[in-house]
């Protein structure tokens, strides 16, 4: 029996080095430690930032384990009095994401005293010119209208099925819809994902307008004295000097990372290990020369919003400017900018602000930055934003960190029946649309947590379209 027994222990010692091995890939590419940053950053923000006070186990099934199976195996710990939530891998690797004042939910930043959760508060129908979104404005097919969303919410208590979370539509300026999804009021607070890369392109449009720095000027010498990061001085000892900040408004700076959202993609990476985001993107080198290839990168949006930071002679007055300037002109109550461990945006991905208040920021933008008669963006944002980023093909369909969608070369939803040409699109991850349509004069909003079947927005936006005069 001694063969037995050797190969016994045999299998045994096999099954152990590919354990060892397992594990062993899982702590190289980091996935305990991202794993574990996911958990604690979307429970942590969707209990304080959003204002969804529900159970732990709740949050976490509505907007944790639908993202990737390996999170079932992520515990969370909730502490309310200090605003944090601490989230371990196997119960061995831990990271705590901790509310900050202004700044959201932050992984790896301590609790803040100060921080006060986002507690949803009662609608305001004033906060818009006209309209409380229960009326729709003259000529609208009404009925057609309430089918394309009445279907659209189906299933929005499913996190598994298409999970919308809300839809608005506005024309000539009213609110003639708003509609939320099971468990989400009018003033909950909504994550944009990629959506936020369209506000920080306004954002960086407006700033540097102010500071007087042309988009054209390369990114290293946009940075005033003593506002530089350290990777600047990296950047002019190589071919990243000749870097815009026009390449990175319009995806273009040719920098070697991809948009991978899986495990071990680079978007994970940063936006869940990363404490400075924009410095970690900064290091990767090219992988083609600048303004000669598109490819859509979050790590550009990154870099764009640290390149603002460096025009303030403060971080706090950074941080301030979103809200002063942006989000109060406009009665944004439910807005958040999330910053990272550095106190840098995340301008990628981080905005959240409720479904009328993101239609707010379609209005402004669809206004060429005018509310309420003021104007709030400086004017010509809408055509910078419509810009074509490449002459042809799948960059000619991105403008400056908006989407160009009726484009007919290039443009994503160009195949699609009936789709406005005109259009511009704020677009985030999970079906998010914010779509701006000069010939409607109207905004069209779908916000939700789809990440298991295919949303269809090209579709949604035409058909919702076609209902308005």
């Amino acid at each position: 029996m001694r063969w037995v027994k050797r190969i016994l222990i045999a299998i045994a010692v096999l099954v152990g080095v590919l354990l060892i091995a397992a594990v062993g890939v899982l702590w190289w590419f980091h996935i305990p430690s991202n794993a574990a940053g996911v958990v604690a950053q979307t429970v942590c923000s969707a209990k304080y930032v959003a204002g969804r006070d529900l159970p732990t186990d709740e949050l976490v099934a509505q907007d944790v384990t639908p993202q990737s199976p390996i999170l079932a195996v992520v515990s969370t710990e909730v502490d309310d009095a200090n605003r944090t939530v601490t989230s371990k891998f196997l119960g061995i690797v831990s990271r705590t994401s901790a509310l900050q004042t202004q700044r959201g939910c932050v992984l790896d930043a301590p609790a803040d005293p100060a921080a006060k959760p986002y507690v949803p508060a009662a609608a305001d129908p004033a906060a818009w010119p006209e309209g409380d979104g229960t009326a729709a404005a003259s000529g609208v097919d009404t009925a057609a209208l309430t089918k394309i969303v009445d279907d659209a919410l189906v299933g929005s208590d499913d996190p598994m099925g298409m999970a919308a979370r809300g839809v608005a539509v506005v024309q000539d300026g009213k609110l003639v819809l708003l509609e939320n999804g099971t468990g989400i009021e009018d003033n909950t607070a909504l994550l944009g994902w990629s959506m936020t890369k369209t506000v920080t392109g306004m954002l960086a449009y407006k700033k540097l307008t102010e500071a007087g720095v042309d988009i054209e000027t390369p990114v290293v010498d946009a940075f005033p004295a003593g506002r530089a990061p350290s990777w600047v001085e990296e950047w002019k000892a190589d071919d990243r000097k000749a870097i815009t900040i026009a390449d990175l408004m319009f995806m273009r700076s040719g920098l070697a990372m991809g948009e991978g959202y899986g495990p071990t993609g680079d978007v994970v990476q940063m936006l869940y290990g990363e404490p400075d985001m924009s410095s970690w993107a900064a290091q990767h080198p090219l992988d083609h020369q600048p303004a000669t290839y598109w490819e859509y990168l979050s790590a550009s949006t990154n870099i764009l919003a640290a390149v603002v930071k460096a025009q303030f002679p403060t971080d706090q007055e950074y941080v301030d400017y979103a809200y002063a300037e942006l989000f109060e002109p406009l009665g944004l109550t439910t807005a958040t900018l999330s910053t990272d461990a550095s106190g840098t945006w995340v301008g990628s991905s981080y905005l959240w602000a409720s479904t009328a208040d993101w239609a707010r920021l379609g209005q402004l933008m669809l206004d060429d930055g005018r509310w309420d008669g003021k104007q709030i963006i400086p004017a010509g944002w809408w055509e910078l934003a419509g810009t074509p980023a490449m002459p042809t093909g799948e960059g000619h369909g991105y403008g400056a960190q908006t989407w160009i969608p009726g484009e007919p070369d290039g443009g994503e939803c160009a195949a699609t029946p009936d789709y406005p040409k005109d259009a511009l699109l704020m677009e985030g991850h999970y079906g998010q649309v914010v779509a701006m349509i000069p010939s409607k004069k109207a905004v069209i909003v779908r916000l939700g947590w789809t990440v298991i079947p295919d949303f269809d927005g090209c579709t949604f936006v035409a058909d919702v379209a076609k209902t308005l005069p």
